[in-house]
């Protein structure tokens, strides 16, 4: 058998990220893509696998022109917990941004407020330990840069939550935010951290 043309291979210039399972490959050609994209569910399905027709797109994902001052990149997309999107940097560049998914976010907080609302008869300093644990787990995972305004929120509704709860046990002396506030100086919770830098800032 010949070689095959040249014509027949893809010109790859591409960044591939694998996770187990769940992987991001990026071209910059989108006839590459579509040839990648049909080789792999060919050789997927030689043992008997398939590409997951919900989560496989082809996606604009390249960066907005220099000359675009307002508006939004191409496209964005959800991956592992995050939403992936392009921002503008303070200097006014376009640089992809990563931020904690809204529905990965929404089940972080309402996970805090059940545990808050069972646990509200525990010693405070069991449940302030408690709480730490879980906010830093959290950050251990979604502590990537550029994510530190939704790592910020769920710290804020921990707060709200655990105020909340522990307003509803029963005790004589009513607990105020100001003696709440007073608590959290003594015991403070675990403050947000990058722990992973994906890429340079």
């Amino acid at each position: 058998m010949g070689k095959p043309a040249a014509t027949d291979r893809p010109c790859l210039r591409s960044l591939s990220h694998s996770f187990t399972l769940d992987f991001i490959i990026g071209f910059e050609r989108e006839d590459d893509a579509e040839r990648v994209r049909a080789v792999l569910e060919k050789r997927l399905g030689r043992f008997g696998l398939t590409l997951h027709p919900d989560k496989t797109r082809l996606l604009p994902c390249w960066r907005p022109s220099t000359t675009q001052q307002s508006g939004q990149g191409p496209a964005s997309f959800d991956f592992l917990g995050f939403t992936f999107y392009w921002r503008r940097t303070r200097t006014g560049h376009w640089r992809m941004g990563c931020k904690t998914r809204r529905a990965s976010l929404r089940r972080a907080k309402q996970a805090i407020y059940d545990w808050c609302r069972r646990h509200r008869h525990q010693p405070v300093k069991a449940q302030h330990a408690a709480l730490g644990r879980r906010l830093r787990g959290h950050f251990n995972y979604f502590g990537v840069n550029g994510n530190f305004p939704s790592l910020l929120r769920l710290v804020e509704a921990t707060k709200r939550a655990w105020y909340k709860w522990l307003c509803r046990r029963s005790q004589r002396k009513r607990l105020t935010w100001e003696r709440f506030t007073d608590l959290l100086r003594q015991m403070p919770l675990p403050r947000p951290r990058i722990t992973v830098r994906i890429w340079g800032v």
